[in-house]
């Protein structure tokens, strides 16, 4: 497979049954393999193991590859999320971890057991006719499950942006995408004093958030998967992509589900319903948590646009892409200068 970003590497049918090898020994044999697509970070392939277990294997980007600040580190960060959650939130559908390591000539691995269903954006983009409520119902009970687990910290862990308040960690993770725009030449339309500016007259609301809550944080659709239960009905039975897991504000975790929409608009949205009926604290989007939301999308844009060149986007190659995170930032940071 030829990655489509920097940060993905080609590999074969015969790298992937070596890996195998490695993580589960010289008798385990692949009868089938092939790769995955619609990431852009890691290199992904499943493979079929001569006893039936169908596995992924995940392969980190090669060391020494340039990346974002809170990309270092992922795929050992992905096997500790996948495992908290099993230990702390068995309810929740993610990937059992079959093994992760290292090798001199391979770098850092990852190999979980493959999950069924597909994911919400690739049935969308199947074009297949179902309703996809039961499953987005399902990803909010999910969420307010995750959600009980408590850290110790705020923020990411490994070293990377982080603090002993959601006001300190929040801010040192908008500092990090920060120097990673300088670094990457990456233009944005605001400047890093209007950013602090605006993050400092709203931080009273950041100090409303007590508790580290772990958040999986990358619940776009792509990282949800879903299968029709005995009644038709499409349900949760996956989330993948735990690598960018961080402890902080619920509200974090209802940006990602609905990408480039505002989820206060739509009260009625079945993740909102589900979370809701699940939660341990209601969820109450009042002035405070509108403008915590708000944050939260500008933080996501800003990735969204400082992480393109990393992935061999420019504006010239995906125009679309570009205008359009622009747009929504120009809306966020208005937004929240008036308010």
């Amino acid at each position: 497979m030829t990655g489509v970003s920097p940060t993905q590497r080609q590999i074969t049918s015969d790298d992937v049954a070596y890996l195998v090898r490695v993580s589960f020994g010289s008798h385990t044999r692949v009868r089938d393999a092939g790769p995955l697509v619609g990431g852009g970070y890691a290199t992904v392939w499943w493979a079929l193991l001569d006893d039936d277990r169908r596995v992924v294997l995940k392969l980190a980007p090669p060391v020494g590859t340039p990346l974002l600040r809170y990309e270092r580190g992922l795929c050992a960060a992905e096997a500790r999320y996948f495992r908290l959650v099993a230990e702390h939130a068995p309810q929740v559908p993610v990937p059992l971890v079959w093994d992760h390591g290292t090798d001199p000539a391979y770098g850092e691995w990852l190999v979980t057991a493959l999950l069924p269903g597909r994911s919400l954006h690739e049935l969308a983009v199947a074009g297949v006719a179902v309703d996809d409520g039961p499953a987005r119902y399902d990803l909010g009970v999910a969420l307010a499950a995750l959600h009980r687990v408590t850290g110790d910290r705020f923020g990411y862990d490994g070293g990377r942006a982080g603090g002993s308040t959601w006001r300190i960690a929040f801010t040192a993770m908008l500092d990090a995408l920060l120097a990673d725009a300088t670094e990457w030449n990456v233009r944005l339309p605001v400047t890093p004093e209007r950013l602090h500016a605006l993050v400092g007259r709203h931080a009273d609301v950041l100090d409303e958030v007590r508790r580290p809550a772990l958040l999986h944080f990358d619940c776009w659709d792509g990282n949800v998967l879903a299968a029709p239960d005995s009644d038709g009905r499409l349900r949760l039975c996956g989330l993948v992509d735990g690598e960018r897991f961080l402890y902080g504000d619920p509200l974090l975790d209802l940006v990602s589900p609905v990408l480039l929409r505002r989820i206060e608009d739509d009260p009625g949205h079945p993740l909102l319903r589900g979370y809701q009926a699940t939660a341990a604290e209601p969820l109450v989007l009042d002035v405070s948590a509108r403008r915590r939301l708000g944050l939260y999308r500008l933080h996501l844009y800003l990735l969204m646009t400082v992480e393109m060149p990393s992935r061999s986007m420019t504006p010239q190659s995906h125009p679309e892409r570009h205008a359009r995170l622009a747009a929504l930032l120009d809306s966020e940071l208005a937004a929240l200068a008036d308010d």
